[in-house]
């Protein structure tokens, strides 16, 4: 029996040692600060919409021209975003996208669960106005999308009631007569059949916003909490005026009463030198352990500018006397934030070099407009793009061009470009890119390396120089308010083309509109050859600040 005991101790000594080991892992991975770092989804990722299934949480941003369109992500601490995938990722589904205005398509998805069945609902705006599409499987593939007939507004969402009754959310107004005041909107409800995507019955009415002037009410969302419906909407436009309202009925249909403490989250008080600003357009969510939170829109002011465009932001929500206050004791939002008490789980770092070592893209690129990708492939030599006959100085071009999220406010960007069969008109290289009227473009031209500022619609290059025929490596730097074009050979060293050009021009003081700015490469040219071959060995993007 004396073995048997002994080889029993050492099992018994060894599973203690793996537990502990276990254990001391498990804690190796709770963050030493138990503070994190809003925005949560820094750079162009606006009116996000979230949802709980089980341990994991799934948001969705607005996506506008580009596509694939509507970015989605998972966490399981609220905190650390992976990419997953796009809710509409088939140019077939979406050809009228190519023909949409700058700033225009895809507005405000909101994402839900119900049944086993993932949906997510938005509008296509210029493009076929509001449709859904679904999945048992967050990751995809999504459904071709299932367009609403009966509604011409925006940000629609949906909910399901106690009874199993479906119902629709849409902004617009039933009766012009009840608003007299500048730029209206209000919400409305109706029941829909989500097998044929069928609006039924009567829409009602359920409020024009908090105050008796509110302006531009919308994107709502509906909750069911202690026997009230809770209607969260946002006010007053997407800027600086933007705010975060709420009512409850103890009907679905109403009438809903507002919070006498509205607007629930809004900086619009605290002056137009505010860090974080235009904060809204708020959606709530429950943890498992009970806790809330909401994400919600804002942008961050540097050197009075705001760069960056709309971001995901995190508060901490607590009910208090049957009504939500955002972050207590401070009702704003701030750049450290604690972390919520769910399992740490941060995801891997996307590497700051793409090699394009893989078929596909990554989720970070997209394309400007529905784009079929015949002129876009990724081989041994690198992403190649077939360059076409498409300007960046107009609208409605469909180029080749493939860029991502600019996401800090200082940061680098460069590439190894060579090209194929090119003629002295055709352009290859990098790309900082708002819109059609605001953009900086860094390319070999023929032996002319140039870099072009388009500000507000003026285009002049602001600096070139000869260079040989061999593959170079351009680089751009944005150090706050001023960005640097530096290039060199594969063995040479760095020469500064030209720097201190101001970098406004992508802001939303400058360009406007409800897009953001993303960078990347590009190739163009005015007669096109599908011989001609823009060759990227690689692509870098590094973030030289806060993010």
């Amino acid at each position: 029996m004396k073995p048997f005991r002994n080889i029993c101790i050492l099992v018994s000594i060894f599973i203690t040692l793996s537990s502990c080991i276990v254990s001391m892992q498990a804690l190796a991975t709770v963050p030493d600060d138990p503070r994190a770092r809003n925005p949560i989804l820094p750079g162009f990722y606006p009116d996000p919409s979230v949802v709980r299934v089980g341990e994991d949480f799934y948001l969705v941003n607005s996506s506008f021209e580009w596509f694939p369109s509507i970015p989605i992500f998972t966490s399981r601490d609220l905190i650390n975003w992976k990419q997953i995938g796009h809710a509409v990722s088939n140019p077939d589904y979406f050809a009228a996208l190519n023909k949409v205005d700058t700033s225009r398509g895809v507005y405000a998805p909101t994402i839900h669960y119900h049944n086993g069945l993932f949906y997510i609902v938005s509008t296509c705006v210029q493009c076929g106005q509001n449709f859904y599409v679904t999945s048992t499987d967050p990751d995809g593939p999504w459904s071709k999308p299932i367009w609403i007939e009966g509604d011409r507004g925006i940000d629609p969402s949906f909910f399901w009631d106690k009874n199993g009754k479906s119902y629709y959310l849409g902004t617009g107004i039933l009766n012009r007569q009840e608003v007299t005041w500048p730029n209206p909107n209000g919400i409305w409800i109706q029941e829909i059949d989500l097998v044929e995507g069928t609006l039924l019955g009567d829409k009602t009415q359920l409020t024009y916003g908090h105050a008796s002037n509110a302006r531009w009410t919308e994107g709502p969302h509906l909750y069911l909490k202690d026997g009230y419906y809770y209607l969260m909407v946002a006010e007053g436009g997407t800027s600086e005026d933007h705010a975060v309202t709420i009512f409850r009925s103890e009907n679905i249909l109403g009438p809903y009463i507002p919070n006498h403490k509205n607007p629930v989250l809004t900086h619009r008080n605290l002056g137009e030198d505010v860090h974080i600003h235009s904060t809204g357009h708020a959606d709530m969510i429950q943890t498992q352990n009970g806790d809330w939170y909401a994400v919600m829109l804002a942008k961050r002011r540097f050197d009075d500018l705001t760069p960056l465009a709309r971001e995901t932001f995190l508060a901490q929500i607590k009910w208090e006397d049957g009504w939500p206050v955002f972050n207590p004791g401070k009702a704003r939002l701030e750049l450290d934030i604690l972390i919520p008490d769910l399992p740490w789980t941060p995801i891997e770092s996307t590497p700051i070099r793409d090699n394009f070592s893989t078929q596909k893209l990554s989720l970070d690129y997209v394309t400007l407009r529905a784009q079929t990708r015949e002129w876009l492939t990724i081989g041994d030599k690198g992403l190649m793009l077939t360059p076409k006959f498409a300007s960046l100085d107009e609208e409605h071009q469909q180029p080749s061009m493939v860029v991502r999220r600019i996401q800090h406010p200082r940061y680098s960007a460069s590439t190894r470009v060579d090209v194929e069969n090119f003629e002295k008109q055709d352009e290859a290289g990098l790309v900082i890119y708002r819109n059609y009227r605001n953009h900086y473009k860094f390319f070999r031209k023929g032996n002319s390396l140039q870099v072009v500022h388009n500000h507000k619609g003026q285009s002049v290059v602001i600096a070139q120089t000869f260079i040989e025929d061999d593959p170079i490596i351009l680089a751009i730097e944005d150090n706050g308010p001023m960005l640097s074009f530096i290039y060199r050979s594969d063995a040479g060293a760095s020469k500064v083309l030209v720097s201190n050009v101001d970098a406004s021009s992508t802001s939303d003081e400058v360009a406007g509109g409800f897009n953001g700015p993303m960078i990347g490469m590009y190739a163009n040219t005015s007669l096109f050859d599908k011989s001609k071959i823009a060759q990227f060995s690689w692509f870098e993007y590094k973030g030289t600040g806060v993010h």
